[in-house]
């Protein structure tokens, strides 16, 4: 089977997604659309509706690396919440500063939630857009004071 590549919207931005099955390996945000199908779970997500993004997997994940480890402890965060790039280090054994290196190259965003990882003084940053980070948290709050 092909990789698919697809997008939804998500305020103003739309989310590109390659992927297949359930093994993401690109999530981008853009602000032109891309013809074609996106996993249910991320349109739910994007929509600002339930979803179980743990029912999909990334590239990104796999095998022993740091990053890896990095990335396993970030799809770990729970929805609504967030934890800071020191913190994150402390359970994977590293430096906050790899920990921001790791976000700032996450293939898989919103897959791999890495806009629930916050400085300990602020926001931090997020690629194309910070606005985007504080959406994100921001409609996940929503979600979860709605449950």
């Amino acid at each position: 089977m092909a990789v698919l590549t697809g997008s939804c919207r998500f305020g103003l931005w739309h989310v590109h997604v390659a992927w297949q099955d359930d093994l993401v390996y690109r999530v981008r945000f853009a602000r032109t659309g891309l013809e074609g199908p996106v996993p249910e779970e991320i349109l739910l997500y994007c929509a600002g509706r339930r979803a179980d993004l743990s029912s999909l997997r990334s590239v990104a994940t796999g095998g022993g690396s740091t990053f890896a480890a990095i990335y396993r402890a970030v799809r770990d965060i729970p929805s609504g919440e967030t934890a800071t790039y020191g913190d994150i280090a402390q359970r994977v054994g590293t430096a906050p500063r790899a920990v921001g290196s790791a976000m700032a190259k996450n293939p898989t965003p919103i897959v791999v939630p890495c806009h629930r990882v916050v400085a300990k003084t602020g926001i931090g940053g997020f690629t194309p857009d910070p606005a985007i980070k504080e959406a994100l948290l921001a409609m996940e709050r929503r979600e979860k004071g709605r449950s």
